[in-house]
């Protein structure tokens, strides 16, 4: 299971992403006051009492949306309810309870999810409003007091939301021996394909319709190589051609299944080449450090003679040039070709972003790195490096301690990673590098 989601439902103008902007602690959502501003959700990540949640935030519902754009916005806020593991309706006590709430708590009711009901705009603190009171009339427990503007109640309020998450120990439903593996890339490139074919059944349905995968399926799955999770994901589109409401929430879906993936196969059309969606696909899993393969697909439909694989790969690393480190590997969904060697790949990027290097081996690279190529100056100072340790995995993350931080030039970062990856290896996995100068204060 992914992370916990909780959506912010309510009808127009009650307050909803001011509510939003003050629990993720940032100015996130448009706040005006008048109806339908926000049209889309908005989602953030937020932390409360050590629980790390994702919050959305929706346009306005209006029960009998007659317009396109409330329609629009009651679907979007329809999808975040049937995916959200808790609710919050937002209510407004100057307002008063109205049948529009009536019948959003009606909807609500419906779905049978965990709903907390909040009335916002209580301002004042002390002695409570007796409007709030009406608000039992809706059917959905105690009505929590919260005023977005000043956070008063916002605590009680998570509180409420944390009482229907699923316990810690089960948003991770896999063991901790399964590999996570997340098959990321654009509509139509084989992703539901091939995991029919690693499963070898009909578990996700295979369309050339694209857009026929609108959420992420798990599927687990073991051999004799190890146990896997595979996280089947719609296909991202280019955000101007996704107007879908349906398909925006892929999109999201499919960002939080990189996010909780090991490893991500990017699959690429080999008739199509590297297209600039496939960039962006994988400079999502590139940002969120996860061991990557690029995966082209379809290569039995292309014509071949001595030179195509190589000319392929060279097109592929250029078009790729940020993730040289990522092994590529040429397969057929349909018929199976190569799809077998998958597996040892996939074992063996993950265990090099789990990779630990102890400080001495760090230093000792450092050592003959500086030695070979000196660290650049500026107006006659030079740059000074003490030591070298790595403080995470998955991906390597490495602190470095000089003399001044300003003097560490991009390229001489890009060096000694290269000077680590010949030393160690470390395919298939990004690398993290943090510059402190020695006075900065650790931690």
């Amino acid at each position: 299971m992914a992370k916990p989601l909780v959506a912010i439902v309510g009808r127009p103008n009650v307050g909803k992403s001011m509510l939003f902007n003050k629990l993720c602690g940032k100015r996130l959502s448009i706040v005006e006051d008048t109806p339908g501003v926000t049209r889309d959700r908005l989602y953030a990540e937020c932390e409360w009492c050590g629980r790390v949640f994702d919050l959305v935030d929706t346009g306005g519902i209006e029960p009998s949306a007659d317009s396109e754009i409330l329609a629009f916005m009651r679907r979007q806020a329809e999808i975040a309810i049937e995916n959200a593991t808790v609710i919050v309706l937002v209510c407004d006590i100057k307002t008063g309870l109205t049948a529009s709430d009536q019948e959003v708590a009606g909807m609500l009711l419906r779905s049978r999810k965990p709903v907390v009901l909040a009335v916002n705009k209580m301002d004042k603190t002390g002695v409570t409003d007796p409007d709030v009171y009406e608000f039992y009339n809706l059917g959905l427990g105690d009505p929590i007091p919260v005023s977005a503007v000043h956070g008063h109640g916002t605590g009680d309020l998570l509180d409420a939301c944390m009482a229907h998450f699923p316990p810690e120990d089960a948003e991770e439903d896999v063991g901790d021996d399964t590999v996570r593996v997340a098959i990321i890339g654009k509509p139509n490139v084989g992703k539901s394909s091939l995991v029919n074919r690693i499963l070898g059944e009909e578990r996700v349905i295979v369309s050339d319709m694209a857009g026929t995968t609108r959420d992420a399926i798990d599927s687990t799955f073991e051999n004799e190589k190890g146990k896997y999770c595979f996280i089947d994901t719609a296909g991202m589109r280019r955000k101007s051609k996704v107007d879908d409401p349906i398909e925006k929430f892929s999109v999201l879906r499919a960002t939080m299944a990189i996010e909780r993936s090991d490893v991500c196969l990017i699959m690429i059309d080999a008739n199509e080449g590297v297209t600039e969606q496939d960039t962006k696909v994988a400079g999502l899993a590139h940002e969120a450090g996860k061991a990557c393969i690029i995966v082209v697909n379809k290569w039995d439909a292309i014509e071949k003679d001595g030179k195509t694989m190589d000319k392929m790969r060279d097109d592929v690393r250029r078009d790729l040039s940020y993730m040289t480190y990522a092994p590529i590997v040429f397969i057929s969904a349909l018929t199976g070709q190569r799809v077998d060697r998958l597996f040892d790949l996939i074992n063996y990027v993950n265990d090099q972003s789990a990779m630990r290097i102890t400080t001495g081996m760090l230093n000792s690279v450092l050592a003959d790195a500086t030695a070979r190529v000196q660290p650049p100056t500026d107006k006659g100072k030079r740059l000074k490096l003490y030591y070298m340790t790595q403080v995470g995995v998955k991906p390597p993350h490495f602190v470095i301690f000089c003399n001044e931080a300003q003097l560490f030039h991009f390229s001489y970062q890009r060096y000694l990673e290269n000077q680590l990856r010949a030393t160690f290896g470390l395919e298939g996995t990004p690398i993290r590098m943090t510059i402190r100068q020695k006075s900065d204060k650790e931690g």
